[in-house]
This record gives structure tokens, C-alpha cells and sequence, in this order.
């Protein structure tokens, strides 16, 4: 099974419409979820991270909030599904029921956040395209758009679009 994601997981992209974007992805939180500690402050946790799209320093969120622009993305499931998908993102977001969960990012760079996500679980997106008994791995590519984003042009020896993949 194959997809190719992207956007939807940036909760600050688009800084015209941050607050109707933040607003829009509000959700119940899932309380098997709850965490020991206080939440990083919104103001650090948006601009200290590095999504080498944008650049390899960690202050990019000013970047990517001039430059990505998440719709009319679409995304796509294909392969080896039973139910092959298009949607752009805010197709997916009303098909899915969204929860809030809090999560402690530790990171071998020797920093840590404890940050709210809201979203779905990936396995709801999986369950949608029914993959094939066959189907042994799940293939997940990001855009690769240097108009959209200065850290692709910038950095020609990684190998854009972004690959992961999972085991199914």
C-alpha cells in the first residue's frame, strides 16, 4: 500500500488563517493520552523545530508559514488497496473523527517538548483503502515543492520528495 501525505500534519501552516486553521482542528481530547507534565509554551513549541523542507536550522517556522500552503493539496492512497483514495486535506479531516492528544517529543539532539496534537490515527486512513491481503508495507511520500518550500532547493543532496514507510 502506498500514499502520499503531506500538510496536514504542520499545525501552524499558513499564518493568514492560523487562528481560523487552529480553531477548525479543535477535537476532544483522548484522555489515554494524558501526560505527567506541563505543555512546552506555544511560543516555543512552533518555532524550535526543523523540517528540513524549510531548512536545517530550527527556527524555520517563520518560512514555512510564508511559504507552504497546504491546500488544494490532495493526498492519495494507491496500490495495494481495495479502495483506491483521493481527497484533498479538508475532505479528510471531515471524514475523520479528530482527537486531542498530548505527546512528549524527545528528540537525540538532547531537546524535549510535551505538545498537543490533533488528528487522527493512522489506521483509520489505512482502514479507508482496505489494503490487500499481499500488501506488506505502507509507503508514505511528502511534496516536494521548492516554490513551497526553500529547504528543498537549498539542500540538493537529500533526496526529495521525503520517503517513509512502515510495516503493515
Amino acid at each position: 500500500a502506498g500514499a502520499a501525505i503531506g500538510g496536514a500534519i504542520l499545525p501552524w501552516a499558513g499564518a493568514a488563517s492560523a487562528d481560523t486553521e487552529r480553531a477548525a482542528l479543535t477535537a476532544p481530547r483522548n484522555e489515554a493520552y494524558e501526560i505527567d507534565r506541563a505543555l512546552t509554551p506555544e511560543d516555543l513549541n512552533i518555532k524550535y523545530n526543523n523540517f528540513y523542507e524549510f531548512g536545517s536550522q530550527k527556527q524555520i517556522s517563520d518560512a514555512a508559514n510564508r511559504e507552504l500552503k497546504p491546500r488544494p493539496w490532495q493526498i492519495e492512497i494507491g496500490g495495494m488497496v481495495e479502495n483506491p483514495i483521493t481527497l484533498d486535506v479538508d475532505e479528510l479531516i471531515a471524514k475523520m473523527t479528530l482527537e486531542e492528544r498530548l505527546y512528549r517529543h524527545r528528540c537525540v539532539e538532547a531537546w524535549s517538548m510535551t505538545v498537543p496534537w490533533v488528528g487522527f490515527p493512522l489506521r483509520k486512513l489505512v482502514d479507508m483503502a482496505a489494503p490487500l491481503s499481499g500488501a506488506k508495507f505502507l509507503r508514505m511520500e511528502t511534496f516536494g515543492d521548492p516554490k513551497m518550500a526553500s529547504g528543498i532547493g537549498s539542500q540538493p543532496w537529500y533526496p526529495w520528495p521525503y520517503v517513509e514507510g512502515l510495516s503493515m
